[in-house]
């Protein structure tokens, strides 16, 4: 399976540590790596399209409120990066939504996103923005309560799918907040809430991604797990490993993490 990567990657893999393990991980799960040029940053996931459960392939307008002010980091999918793909249709939307904010079953009948949505499109009213999401995205749309120590607001840190009925949480010592409010959302929506091992940490007073596994980059084959030198390391591979039938190979990446995102955030699969 071929999984896209900022060329970034390629330029710095002899420089920079954490680029050489990422490559070695997936050359070492035998999945095929693309290199895209003229990415503003490595956050392939933000600003490249999702596909639905029909094929079509849906670009979302990249312009999230947490990058105002820095245009230099806002990647133009439609001009910069659209031409290197063998896509022959793609539809463009005037919803402002980064891919790291959709969370598909396996089936893509069913979509989890935050409620940062209603935060970067604040033309819509609520309702109808949902209708119009699941009609675009073809899928019923659950909306979540986002962090709010992560300044994306994404969904991709929060739950991931392990099956139709399944899903991934992220575990906590505390039983009213948000984790909770979250799996009491999913829960109604049918959904049974799998507590997975995370830990949080701070760099400057700031909340980061190092201790979110569930940030994995899954193929068809694997599952890219990624762990932190940490002593829960070997909790979330065994963890991944029992309820995911796919190869586990786990990637440190403390570095990318540290910066606020996984390893489902800097890449893409078709």
């Amino acid at each position: 399976m071929e999984v896209y990567l900022s060329d970034w990657f390629d330029y710095m893999r002899n420089e920079v540590p954490v680029c050489a393990r990422v490559i070695e991980g997936i050359q070492w799960g035998k999945d095929e790596i693309v290199f895209l040029k003229k990415t503003r940053d490595t956050w392939l996931r933000d600003f490249m399209p999702v596909k639905t459960k029909s094929g079509k392939y849906i670009a979302f307008t990249y312009k999230p409120i947490y990058l105002e002010g820095y245009p230099d980091l806002c990647t133009n999918f439609q001009k910069n990066i659209a031409l290197q793909l063998a896509i022959d249709d793609i539809t463009y939307s005037e919803i402002r939504l980064d891919g790291g904010n959709v969370i598909f079953s396996p089936s893509k009948n069913t979509a989890i996103i935050s409620d940062r949505i209603f935060l970067e499109n604040p033309k819509y009213e609520k309702s109808s923005l949902v209708r119009q999401l699941e009609k675009i995205l073809e899928a019923r749309v659950i909306i979540i309560p986002s962090l709010p120590s992560d300044f994306t607001g994404h969904a991709d840190g929060m739950v991931r799918f392990v099956d139709e009925t399944r899903v991934i949480g992220n575990r906590t010592k505390f039983k009213n907040g948000l984790e909770q409010r979250i799996k009491n959302i999913l829960q109604l929506h049918g959904l049974d809430v799998i507590e997975f091992p995370y830990f949080s940490q701070k760099r400057f007073g700031i909340f980061n991604a190092v201790g979110c596994y569930m940030n994995f980059l899954e193929t068809e084959k694997n599952l890219y797990l990624p762990v932190f030198h940490h002593s829960m390391d070997d909790e979330a591979i065994n963890f991944a490993k029992k309820i995911y039938s796919k190869n586990v190979i786990p990637i440190e990446i403390c570095h990318i993490a540290i910066d606020g995102g996984g390893l489902n955030c800097i890449s893409w699969t078709k």
